[in-house]
């Protein structure tokens, strides 16, 4: 992507050429700068930041590495992305580290969860950086990848905030990841969450399905699911239950969104 095609962020701008950063350098000021830019200033015979206008006690610059990696990733990513996202690197890296690690408790996971899906609700350019950050994927592993024949109160809770952020992060149309549920194992997992988590759980299953039957992307796993019977007969039930056993054709209904039929 052209630079010139970018509309650069007032972070990434340096405050002498007011073009983006190549090389940034802070002073001891504080005061970030692209390097030749404040090389030139300095050449001249200035001896203040000229941000600050403060006397230069010391004239060496330091780089600025987390700067020049921020600008690297917003150059790779594009400028849809909310800078003050990429801002935050290192605190979404940090929960990323938590989520992922095989160390952390149930509570502690959950607690970066509640942080998460804070994030999932801020923006939708902010969702977009997530996904760039690998978090759906991420969330789909946690949630499928291995789950108890018996579901603790804990467990459900883990479950319902992690659907809360993958619904968010899927309204992006990324369903390909979705795939992962053609594994024997991962789909015995979605069962389980279905026929033990709560109306809200089996709610956000159900949204899942529903995306799962709409992209091209997921032809095969929707066959798959459309010839289950037992997930099936869940669907079915839980229709019921919603809108009462006298609906007509649900099961008709339900067959034909998942068989393509």
């Amino acid at each position: 992507m052209k630079e010139a095609e970018m509309t650069v962020p007032h972070l990434f701008m340096c405050p002498i050429s007011l073009d983006l950063i190549k090389d940034p350098v802070t002073l001891c000021t504080g005061q970030t700068y692209d390097r030749s830019s404040i090389e030139k200033w300095l050449a001249a015979g200035n001896l203040t930041c000229p941000v600050t206008m403060q006397k230069l006690q010391d004239p060496s610059m330091i780089p600025n590495n987390t700067l020049r990696h921020l600008i690297d990733q917003w150059l790779q990513i594009g400028p849809q992305f909310d800078p003050f996202y990429l801002s935050k690197n290192d605190y979404l890296a940090s929960l990323k580290k938590i989520l992922e690690s095989g160390e952390a408790s149930l509570e502690s996971k959950c607690q970066t969860l509640q942080k998460l899906q804070a994030l999932t609700e801020e923006s939708h350019s902010g969702n977009s950086c997530l996904l760039q950050l690998g978090f759906l994927p991420l969330l789909l592993e946690l949630l499928f990848g291995k789950v108890e024949s018996k579901l603790s109160e804990e467990c459900v809770k883990f479950a319902g905030q992690a659907l809360s952020c993958v619904l968010r992060l899927l309204s992006h149309g990324e369903y390909e990841c979705l795939n992962m549920l053609k594994e024997e194992s991962k789909l015995q997992s979605f069962q389980i969450l279905f026929d033990q988590g709560t109306s809200k759980i089996k709610g956000s299953l159900c949204q899942i399905i529903e995306a799962i039957s709409s992209s091209s992307e997921t032809r095969e796993l929707c066959a798959k699911l459309g010839k289950n019977s037992k997930l099936l007969k869940g669907l079915i039930h839980l229709v019921h239950q919603t809108y009462g056993a006298s609906d007509s054709g649900i099961e008709s209904d339900i067959g034909t969104m998942l068989l393509g039929i």
